[in-house]
């Protein structure tokens, strides 16, 4: 249980990342024109994925560091190289122990 438990340390920012590759993008865009007023659940699939996959590199950031769990937790999604052919996950929070 964390809440209500007090923070005995702070240990630092930590960190993840996930990188969704040129093709998915290309089909998620194109998909886009195609959804109205609806949702892609194939999309937000593998969207999730990759926001797993950069929780659980914060995740292993932090247990390296002696943190047992990480607070204050921000998510962003951007486009990244030529033509924003890729989208990025980060996350990012603070590593405690508790």
């Amino acid at each position: 249980m964390i809440e209500g438990s007090p923070v005995r340390e702070y240990l630092g920012v930590v960190t993840g990342e996930a990188i969704i590759g040129a093709n998915f993008v290309k089909d998620f865009f194109a998909g886009i024109r195609d959804i109205v007023g609806g949702r892609s659940g194939s999309y937000e699939q593998v969207l999730r994925e990759a926001q797993d996959s950069a929780m659980h590199e914060m995740e292993e950031r932090a247990a390296q560091i002696g943190a047992n769990a990480v607070i204050g937790i921000d998510l962003d999604y951007e486009t990244v190289g030529q033509n924003g052919s890729m989208i990025m996950v980060t996350c990012s929070g603070t590593a405690v122990r508790i």
